[in-house]
This record gives C-alpha cells, structure tokens and sequence, in this order.
C-alpha cells in the first residue's frame, strides 16, 4: 500500500475513580472508557522518514514535533519490527485537543494501525496493545473501542457488555486543560482536605447500566473524581453542566480531565435537541450530538502501491 487511511473515535469516560497517589507519581484508577462518533482520521503514506501534519479543528493547537503521540507511535511501531521505516502522517482533527477525550491517544492508535498495514507488517493486535501500553494510559483503549474498563494506570483493560446504543452531548469548551495539572489539582484539593481517599472501585450499577441499555440508570451513576479539580481550574464549566440537567441531560459530567463537558441524552432527537438548546441559550459554544460505543480505529481507505 502507499496510502492507509484510518478513523478513530474518541472517548467519554464514565466512570473515572482516582486512588491515592503512589511513589512513582501515579494513581491507580478505575477508569470506564466508552468510545463515542466523535473521530480523527489518520492518513499514513509511504515516505522516507516519519513527519506528522494536522488539518481541520484545533490544527493549530497539535504539535507536530517528536512531541506529537502519532509520531511517537510510529516510531515505536518500526523499532518494535526492528526496521527503519517512514511515513507521512496527515491527522484530520475532529476531536477537541486536550479536552479530556483522549484525542492525542487516538491518533497514536491510528497510526499504529496505519503503518502496521502501511508497511506490511501484519502484526497482531496483541502486539498493537503492548505498543500502546508504552505510549500513554489512554492509548490502548483507543486502540480497542467500545466500552471496557481499565484499571491500573488504565491500561490493563476488560471489555464491557453493552446492551444498546447510547447518546450524548458534548459541550466543546474553548482552550484544553493538561491532564496532568488537573492531576495535580486533584491531589492538591485532596491534601488540603486532608480526607482518606479511598481504593477505586467499580461502580456495579453503572457496569449493570451499560450491560441492560438504561440509559436513565446510566446516568445516575456517571462519575469523575477530576470533575473538582476540573472545575476549580475552570470555573465557568460548572453552568456549562448546569444547563445541561435544566435542558433534561440525564447525566451531566466533565469527560476525563476536561474541559469537555458529556451529557447523556435518552435518545438521538433528545440528543438533537440538548445540543441546539446548549448553543442557543449560550451555555456552551459548540455542542455535538454523538453516540456509543462505536468501534475502535476503522480502515477507510487502502491505496495500492504503484509500481
């Protein structure tokens, strides 16, 4: 192939549970990821070295230096098959960089997928989720799709039944947050607090929720152990999530570490609906409706090498 194209979803998590933090700077997390049609597209096309552009939303705000999760991907992938090997990356974003919904991540699943078929490798997903693993917390679960729980740093994933489709809202804010300082924000208002915080558990009736397709049970259990740290650094996203339960969200909850803010719907219309009453009564800039699970990254188009 010259040209592999692949489409990636983003992700809303909901059920985020934050242990204490460890030595190592870490905190062991029960973390519910739930893969929505929201998505970049990664185009990889044969080159000589690995370079990354971006196009669309928010190209301006992804960096395209070693920095770059595709990139890094990539070079992970060739040095895993013990090559040198090149490609052009071209991102085409429609996920919110920084904004809690594991972009960055998925277009590093992206590119796994694209060169692995670029450069006919053919390795196995397993392979694929080990490289993952190495790359980022949030990766390897971009890489599967779906709904599944991780656990450790998030990483160690179990896929979740689910017994229907799910629709949502999500209130685009404008500029992103570094996970990493709402992290630390997190742990910050928990010393201060000087409360015990306990080991992270997961919530059996929201994992009963998704299994049964209620979405009103749903949304009684969404939750986010970053929402006050979210909201502390970004004070404004509180009516944002407000106006979401005025306009009937049944669940309202900042995805990840923000600052995107999820609203379940009860279904496509009400979804519809909620997102056009976000933006004209001015609670949220941009809303998108969108539904889950969707699958992971997607091959859309594959070009033959031209000889």
């Amino acid at each position: 192939m010259s040209s592999v194209t692949v489409r990636v979803p983003a992700k809303v998590n909901v059920q985020l549970s934050v242990g204490p933090l460890r030595e190592d700077g870490y905190h062991d997390l029960v973390n519910v990821f739930h893969a929505v049609s929201i998505f970049d597209e990664v185009v990889a096309k044969e080159s000589e070295s690995i370079t990354v552009s971006v196009t669309g939303k928010w190209s301006d705000q992804v960096p395209v230096d070693d920095s770059n999760l595709a990139i890094r991907a990539a070079r992970a992938l060739a040095k895993h098959a013990g090559r040198t090997y090149g490609a052009d990356l071209i991102i085409q974003k429609d996920i919110p960089v920084a904004g809690g919904m594991a972009g960055g991540s998925a277009d590093a699943a992206g590119a796994l997928v694209a060169c692995n078929e670029l450069w006919g490798l053919g390795l196995p997903f397993d392979d694929l989720m080990e490289i993952a693993g190495d790359l980022g917390s949030d990766v390897p679960f971009s890489l599967l799709g779906g709904t599944a729980v991780g656990t450790g740093r998030g990483e160690q994933l179990t896929e979740l039944p689910t017994g229907g489709t799910f629709h949502w809202v999500f209130a685009l804010a404008d500029g992103g947050l570094s996970t990493a300082s709402v992290y630390a924000e997190c742990d910050r208002l928990r010393k201060a607090s000087g409360a015990e915080v306990p080991w992270p558990q997961l919530n059996d009736s929201l994992v009963e929720a998704l299994g049964t397709g209620d979405a009103y049970a749903l949304g009684a259990h969404l939750s986010n152990d970053l929402q006050p740290a979210a909201l502390n650094l970004r004070p404004e996203l509180a009516p944002t999530l407000e106006a979401g339960r005025q306009h009937g969200a049944l669940g309202a909850i900042v995805s990840g570490s923000g600052p995107t803010c999820a609203f379940l719907a009860i279904d496509a219309l009400h979804a519809r609906d909620l997102a056009l009453s976000l933006t004209t009564t001015g609670a949220a800039h941009t809303a998108v409706a969108a539904h889950g699970p969707v699958n992971g990254p997607v091959h859309g188009t594959a070009v033959p090498r031209r000889h």
